[in-house]
């Protein structure tokens, strides 16, 4: 066996159709187009979403929904964690860079500090946002709870 001895597999392979060369084809005239219309006519392009002149589906359906474009995405830090944190690492302050540290935040992220779980320790949170009962959490046992 040589490679110029190999063929691919006996009705693997077709040949093209050639449309558009002349009645005597069989593919001449219309060259498979049709009659008319638009799909007819050399140029045509389907737009996205066309149903043939119905009213597409995007326009059928409700429009629905609000963003806020003022709203603020925070990312949640338990009082749990906090405990943690102020136990593993010995830390009397913690702020955004002690979180950074202990990776588990980025440091781009706003950070809220939310009351899930208990504080037993003194100790100054320095956060974006506090949520009341964790503020009062963490002044109830004398710390402090400063928003940056």
């Amino acid at each position: 066996m040589k490679l110029n001895n190999l063929k691919p597999a006996e009705g693997s392979t077709h040949s093209r159709r050639r449309i558009g060369r002349g009645p005597g084809s069989g593919l001449g005239g219309t060259s498979t187009r049709g009659h008319k219309g638009a799909k007819a006519r050399s140029g045509y392009k389907k737009k996205v979403g066309f149903e043939g002149g119905q009213m597409p589906l995007q326009r059928r359906l409700p429009k629905g929904g609000f963003k806020n474009i003022n709203h603020k995405e925070y990312f949640a830090v338990n009082l749990s964690t906090l405990q943690k944190l102020a136990e593993t690492k010995g830390l009397t302050k913690i702020g955004v860079e002690e979180l950074v540290a202990a990776r588990l935040t980025n440091g781009k992220e706003l950070v809220k500090v939310l009351a899930n779980g208990e504080l037993k320790t003194k100790v100054d949170v320095v956060a974006h946002a506090f949520s009341k009962k964790a503020e009062e959490a963490i002044k109830a046992l004398g710390g402090n709870a400063t928003i940056i």
